[in-house]
Order: C-alpha cells, then structure tokens, then sequence
C-alpha cells in the first residue's frame, strides 16, 4: 500500500465527508489511479461517486461530453480539455465537486511545447466554479503519473478548503 496516496485519501475524504459532499475524478494519463486511490479508504462510497477513465478522445467526447472542436483546437493535453472533462464529470454523476487529469506521461508522446511530464489538471463544483492548472513532472511514466495522483488530492482538498 502507497501510505502517502492513502493518507492523502483520508484527508480529502474526511473533508467531503464532513462537507456531505460526493466527488468523481475524470482521468487520462492516471488511468484510474485516483479512483484507486481514493477508494482504498474504507467507506469511501460515503464521498467518492465514480470514476471515469478517459483515455482516447472519442472516450472523452462519448464518456464526458468534451467537445470535437476542443480536442482539435486545443489537444487532449490543455486547460481547455480538462476545464470540460471537469464539467461532464459533474454533469454526468452525483457528484458535487470533481478533479480531471489529462497529460503524457512518457516514455513517449511528448513535444516541444508539450514535452513529456506535461500534466493539465482541473477541479470543478456544482456553482460553476472551475480551477486548472498546469503543471510539469519529473521522473519516469510511474513517476509522472503518481504525482500527478498527489496533485490531483491536494488541488481537491484547495478546492474544499475555500468551501468551508
């Protein structure tokens, strides 16, 4: 077991709970890693209503409602694509606050402007507020993506903050 991920759990957990809120993750390059995460907490189904793992644009276009002209425009891996997988999460669940991920988490893929270890994250409530962020890792595709876990659970436990 990853103790820091579950800590982190905990923390964002304990703070839903008490807020009697539900959260949905809508993922990419995390592949699901926060929904694991989040779930190995027990009790969890108490705040964390679903996960959605988007990986290929047509998954985020059917799934979340991201819009082919985005994706075109702008690339999975954009504030843009997040800001509207954040969104259809919320649209598509129960949920009253999600988190979405979106990034290349290497060996491959990367750019220029994008280069490898580019990850877009976004938090989204009920009331319409949406906040991303990018941001760049170092390390391997394990490495990247597991960062990119703890970002995704401190941006969360920010957002809930500013809810209290």
């Amino acid at each position: 077991m990853d103790t820091e991920l579950y800590e982190l759990s905990e923390k964002v957990g304990a703070a839903l709970k008490a807020r009697n809120l539900m959260m949905a993750a809508a993922e990419s390059c995390t592949g699901g890693w926060i929904g694991q995460a989040v779930t190995m907490v027990p009790g969890s189904s108490k705040w964390f209503d679903r996960g959605f793992v988007t990986y290929t644009n047509d998954a985020k276009q059917e799934m979340l409602g991201v819009s082919a002209n985005t994706l075109d425009a702008f690339g999975a891996v954009s504030e843009q694509t997040v800001r509207e997988m954040a969104a259809g999460a919320l649209a598509r669940s129960r949920a009253h606050v999600a988190v979405a991920v979106s990034g290349i988490a290497g060996p491959d893929g990367g750019s220029r402007t994008k280069p490898v270890g580019t990850v877009l994250l976004a938090w989204a409530d009920k009331n319409g507020s949406v906040e991303a962020r990018a941001m760049h890792f170092q390390g391997d595709r394990d490495a990247v993506r597991r960062k990119t876990v703890i970002a995704a659970l401190d941006g969360m436990l920010v957002l809930l903050g500013r809810k209290a």
